[in-house]
């Protein structure tokens, strides 16, 4: 959590930062690296890592630059559009919540799982929230719910902020994303009786399902069987069927297969109807699955 987001050396995602194969605690007692003293430097730390998060997305950038540039003026560059100083210094302030009382959406997927624990872990309490977190029955609900401001943010899936703001099958609203709950977060499951056909080309006619319509789930496996030389338009079907109904649609042979995420992989797998042919990181490695996204004018009214 500390690690020096301006060394060039530093790996913000997991494993550890030298490239070894053990764990970066190891690592740290191996060679007693410095962090930062006190809380305010540790603080420091973890802004300067999202922001450099945001702006370098794939991590092997961010290292790149800073060994080319240096950290000096890598930093000096990015303080120009976005002030580090100012960053740290709105993070680093207190004070009460300007609304204590918010009711959170959700669906009981993998994904949503930091959304869900965090009433238990106690994490809502200790910033002084007061937090319901509602299960909600699929992704258009979520969607409207929120809309309506019954929900005063909502696990979503990645495309939906984007598709609310443009007004793509809802009314435009300005919709934000300020956290991602996981990456990689989903599997192609196929029913039993295709398990000689793992070939994407071999899946012409299948039947597939996906989440919601604008999901990275629908974009995934548009681009996999495109991959293959079929057309996702013309030679498959795909329909949105909610994660939890997803199993027993391929029990009851509604679907061939579908794109999804977990624990309805796993669960079809376990329950001896389905297995999992390829993960769909391999063709978009990083993809972002499942967000917290809240509408623009919430983050100003209530930081």
């Amino acid at each position: 959590m500390f690690k020096d987001p301006f060394d060039p050396k530093t790996l913000l995602g997991r494993g550890c930062s030298c490239g070894g194969n053990h764990a970066e605690a190891d690592h740290a007692r191996l060679t007693a690296a410095a962090v930062p003293a006190g809380e305010e430097g540790r603080w420091n730390r973890i802004v300067d890592a999202a922001v450099l998060r945001a702006v370098f997305p794939v991590d092997a950038s961010r290292r790149l630059f800073l060994k080319t540039v240096g950290a000096s003026t890598a930093m000096a560059a990015i303080s120009s559009v976005l002030p580090l100083a100012a960053a740290r210094e709105a993070f680093a302030q207190g004070g009460a919540p300007e609304k204590k009382d918010l009711k959170v959406g959700f669906i009981p997927i993998t994904c949503a799982t930091p959304i869900i624990m965090a009433h238990p872990m106690g994490f809502y309490s200790k910033h002084g929230l007061n937090v319901e977190v509602v299960k909600t029955a699929g992704w258009a609900v979520i969607r409207d719910k929120s809309l309506a401001k019954e929900y005063d943010a909502s696990h979503m899936l990645s495309p939906m902020p984007i598709a609310i703001s443009l007004g793509v099958g809802s009314n435009p609203v300005p919709w934000t994303m300020p956290a991602i709950e996981n990456i990689n977060g989903q599997a192609i499951t196929l029913a039993n009786k295709h398990k000689d056909k793992r070939d994407p080309k071999d899946w012409k006619g299948f039947r597939f399902a996906v989440p919601f319509d604008y999901s990275m789930h629908n974009y995934l496996l548009r681009y996999y069987v495109a991959e293959a030389g079929l057309d996702p338009d013309k030679d498959i079907s795909i329909r949105s069927v909610p994660p939890p109904e997803m199993v027993a649609n391929l029990r009851a042979d509604n679907i061939d297969g579908y794109l999804g995420p977990d624990p309805f992989n796993q669960r079809a797998v376990f329950d001896g109807i389905g297995f999992i042919p390829s993960l769909p990181k391999r063709s978009g490695a990083g993809n972002t699955a499942g967000p917290s996204p809240s509408s623009r004018e919430f983050g100003p009214q209530d930081p």
